[in-house]
């Protein structure tokens, strides 16, 4: 099951470390790598599909992304999993990032579909969260913000979920 909004937001600012922008200091990337190959395998096998997989990030706060076709799911849209370098946090999103807000979501994206993917997200010692809170402005204290114009500050999304 998903953190909720409270848990969610505790979180965050409990990873948001000082200078470390892309990894945290206790970053282990072979097991996170290994890790996030486990997940693209079972989410090929769940769905019975070729999902595709970024795999090759750099300067980014995020290890991965897999993105399971519109095709092989019940969803409106390709179920986009984006794998943070931070905690294991992972957002599981209907179409690419930010395409659909709360509300759309809820009538397009089915709730077995989601949980589906949760399950495996769990299953491998994941944290799924809602993608929702995260296109807030970053006001944390990493000072990962000081890599931004002051007319376009950051979000939390970009903070854990994107490109530096």
């Amino acid at each position: 099951m998903p953190l909720d909004e409270q848990q969610t937001w505790a979180l965050l600012r409990e990873l948001d470390e000082p200078g470390h922008w892309e990894v945290p200091h206790d970053f282990d990337g072979p097991a996170a790598r290994a890790r996030f190959e486990r997940l693209a395998e079972r989410l090929e096998r769940l769905f019975d599909c070729s999902c595709e997989v970024d795999r090759h990030i750099q300067d980014a706060s995020h290890l991965g992304r897999i993105v399971i076709p519109a095709d092989a799911t019940a969803a409106l849209d390709q179920v986009t999993v984006t794998v943070s370098n931070f905690g294991g946090l992972v957002a599981v999103t209907l179409g690419n990032p930010g395409s659909y807000d709360e509300d759309e979501e809820r009538e397009f994206f089915p709730a077995q579909v989601r949980r589906q993917v949760e399950d495996e997200l769990e299953a491998l010692g994941y944290l799924p969260v809602s993608e929702h809170p995260l296109w807030t402005k970053y006001t944390g204290i990493s000072g990962f913000d000081a890599l931004y114009p002051p007319d376009r500050p950051p979000s939390w999304w970009d903070r854990f979920f994107d490109y530096l």
